[in-house]
């Protein structure tokens, strides 16, 4: 089977399952397990931040980021196709109270103008909108990475209403290999920023919440009242400190293979791709000629796994999992399904 429904399909090497058998362990919500120090410490330091906090998922250290910014009835204002409101199953709402501003924009990436656009006046009628949220790369966008000088631009719009910044990172190192920037190049812009680990980097498990100290400090609180406190949870911090350590610089791997497959099926009857948008691990394509759900389930028949993200719409990721031979067997067999 080629799966390439997402890089969260990713699993443990050899390598990494022995950094996790021998990890050293303590009780993490009492804030004594070696490995996970040790993670949170190598994050923050790579994102240029005071202090960082391991949690088991993306959803939870984005909405932790939330709560820890706001209180209920505020506005946070974010892109119209962003995880944090497509994805993370209405939690905005429901565990922090607040409202959401949406920016219809291409590829989830918004101009400094589209942000001026809603922002509110200051006025009881109103929520007060407190933060405002950037994904980098874009999910939804086709891993779409984010220019940035064009976030330095949202960010100076923001300080200057007085507005906190949180970066959904959960392919922030696919932004770095993709851009030859440095993860902290990106972080600096922001109050916040939350990475992960179980996707391309092929942890089995968390994600880290950045900023300064007295930011982690208040986080933390709020991990331990969703539910995210953990005890020994160094065996499966010393599985992403592992991937940290030795599983970014191969990303181009997955971006050299995303652009192959994208270059194989860009020319079949019956898809429509731009090669242009196709900058990191994923891509995305219209499919003319069938429902996209009917291309996945023929695919699906020849071991080929991909995912329908709309009514025309399919996505397929590239992962560790994935070979250059995978990619040029599933090219075949998308152009046999749609001869």
């Amino acid at each position: 089977m080629i799966d390439l429904r997402s890089d969260t399909i990713t699993r443990p090497t050899p390598a990494m399952r022995q950094a996790m058998a021998t990890a050293e362990v303590g009780d993490d919500v009492l804030g004594d397990d070696p490995t996970v120090i040790a993670l949170e410490e190598r994050t923050a330091a790579i994102l240029g931040k005071e202090a960082a906090v391991y949690m088991p998922s993306g959803t939870m250290t984005n909405q932790v980021a939330i709560r820890t910014h706001t209180e209920a009835g505020d506005e946070i204002v974010l892109d119209a196709n962003a995880h944090v409101y497509y994805y993370e199953a209405g939690a905005p709402a429901a565990l922090s109270g607040v409202m959401v501003r949406l920016i219809d924009c291409p590829r989830g990436i918004f101009a400094p103008a589209d942000l001026t656009r809603v922002l509110r006046p200051r006025n009881v009628h109103h929520p007060r909108t407190k933060l405002v949220c950037l994904e980098n790369t874009h999910n939804r966008g086709g891993g779409a990475v984010w220019p940035l000088e064009q976030i330095a631009a949202v960010a100076s719009v923001a300080a200057q209403a007085g507005l906190k910044m949180h970066l959904d990172g959960a392919r922030l190192w696919n932004a770095s290999i993709a851009s030859g920037l440095a993860e902290s190049a990106y972080a600096k812009h922001f109050d916040s920023v939350s990475v992960c680990f179980s996707k391309g980097l092929g942890a089995p498990v968390g994600s880290a919440l950045a900023g300064s100290g007295a930011f982690i400090e208040r986080a933390r609180r709020f991990r331990k009242m969703f539910g995210g406190g953990m005890r020994q949870a160094g065996i499966i911090a010393a599985g992403a400190l592992y991937a940290l350590e030795n599983n970014r610089a191969r990303l181009a791997e997955d971006h050299a293979n995303a652009k192959a497959f994208a270059a194989g099926i860009a020319s079949l009857p019956g898809i429509a791709l731009d090669l242009a948008t196709v900058e990191t691990n994923i891509v995305v394509f219209r499919v003319t000629t069938m429902p996209a759900d009917s291309l996945v389930e023929r695919l699906k028949a020849r071991d080929v796994l991909v995912l329908a993200t709309g009514a025309d719409t399919v996505r397929a990721v590239m992962s560790m999992e994935v070979s250059r031979q995978q990619v040029d067997q599933a090219i075949a067999e998308v152009a046999a399904v749609m001869k």
